[in-house]
């Protein structure tokens, strides 16, 4: 399994946004960009695509820009996953094959987790600067 440059940039941008979160001044593509070094042109299709998963706002003007539709708290990895990507982790039904039966109960145990961890780390969580490098003297 490989996750999607597209879903690493959304979880990236989410939790830009959720540092502004309850701010009167919302950021542009520009400042999001520069921000998390995202190229501009492919910001804005992953922006559409949050957009259209219900995960943020836009408004357009001089006082517009891009803001998280709910807390950061709310939103999950899991929210972000099928908003960007449309699943999980899809897997093919019961085969016909002798072993067919026991490979698809193991994915689905596998999806089972995956789908319980990615619901509990939120976007609140992304915002933390934990992942920083500690220098020690």
């Amino acid at each position: 399994m490989k996750l999607s440059l597209k879903l690493e940039y959304a979880c990236q941008v989410l939790a830009q946004l959720g540092k502004h979160y309850g701010s009167k001044d919302l950021p542009h593509i520009e400042s999001l960009s520069k921000a998390e070094s995202i190229p501009s042109n492919y910001l804005v299709q992953i922006l559409n695509d949050l957009k259209n998963a219900g995960l943020i706002i836009s408004r357009r003007g001089k006082q517009g820009g891009y803001a998280l539709a709910k807390d950061p708290k709310e939103i999950s990895l899991f929210d972000i996953v099928v908003g960007i990507d449309g699943e999980l982790l899809g897997y093919s039904a019961v085969g016909d094959g002798e072993s067919s039966r026991a490979t698809s109960a193991a994915w689905k145990e596998v999806s089972e987790v995956l789908r319980k961890k990615t619901k509990s780390i939120t976007v609140e969580n992304l915002m933390t600067s934990s992942a920083d490098p500690m220098w020690y003297i």
